[in-house]
């Protein structure tokens, strides 16, 4: 299987609109993927929370309709990132989209855990509740975003859900990238998965970013690592691995604590 994360840079004197049609065009590039992977809220810069309300967009706005138009053409699975959504009944959400080879909606995730400590992302944007996976012929994908990397108990769910491969779209800073390395290994050895972990490049509201994105494998070695700048990432992987890899350590069917017992159990 051939992946393809684009670690966009966001520049703060690039329009919206005109990344929105640079990235289509680096996903037509593409071509020949099996999954290409942006990062998250790579439309506004995740720092920049003043820009949130401005720049938020309904779920089928028009980075939906611009990034189903390139994954059709380029023939490819998407995971297009995430967005500020906005719900007419309801918040802002950071929403990550997942598209099919023919343009269609697969998925969407509204992020669970939001960043800020009680500013920023955490009071701008409501609250996902949902775990979503994603079937692709060759693998099960579980999604999350950014800030959930620091929550293992998603990932564990995810992997109940039946996720092989778990992606990670981020807009990750500088200051703590030997924790985004640390944990994208973590979660991969712990959960007996790849891990794609897509960053940005560049400078987000005065915030530089760590870039640096990863393909951790079932057993938490790095496959592939980009530099700081905007770069494509390209890694070919055998998802079959995960399911040798559970066979070989099964270390997951020792598993304890957090999972359901019938009642009365001891």
């Amino acid at each position: 299987m051939r992946a393809s994360l684009l670690q966009i840079a966001v520049d703060e004197g690039e329009s919206v609109e005109s990344r929105r049609v640079r990235v289509a065009s680096l996903v037509r590039e593409q071509a020949g993927a099996d999954l290409v992977v942006l990062p998250e809220l790579w439309t506004t810069g995740a720092f920049a929370y003043e820009r949130f309300a401005e720049e938020a967009e309904p779920l089928e706005g028009p980075t939906y309709e611009a990034m189903a138009k390139a994954a059709s053409d380029a023939g490819v699975w998407l995971h297009a990132g995430s967005i500020p959504e906005r719900d007419p009944e309801g918040p802002l959400y950071n929403t990550s989209l997942v598209f099919s080879p023919s343009g269609e909606l697969a998925a969407a995730y509204r992020k669970i855990h939001r960043f800020g400590f009680d500013k920023g992302e955490a009071v701008l944007m409501g609250a996902g509740s949902e775990l979503v996976t994603v079937r692709l012929p060759e693998t099960t994908l579980g999604l999350a975003t950014c800030y959930d990397l620091r929550f293992p108990e998603l990932f564990r769910g995810l992997v109940d859900a039946g996720a092989e491969t778990l992606v990670l779209p981020a807009g990750w800073p500088e200051r703590r990238r030997s924790h985004w390395t640390l944990l994208a290994q973590a979660r991969a050895v712990e959960n007996q998965s790849f891990v794609l972990a897509c960053g940005t490049a560049g400078t987000h509201a005065g915030v530089p970013q760590a870039g640096h994105s990863i393909v951790v494998d079932p057993w938490g070695e790095v496959l592939a690592e980009a530099g700081a700048g905007e770069e494509i990432l390209t890694v070919e992987f055998d998802p079959a691995k995960v399911a040798v890899t559970r066979e070989q350590f099964p270390a997951l069917k020792d598993r304890v604590l957090g999972l359901e017992r019938p009642r009365g159990a001891s």
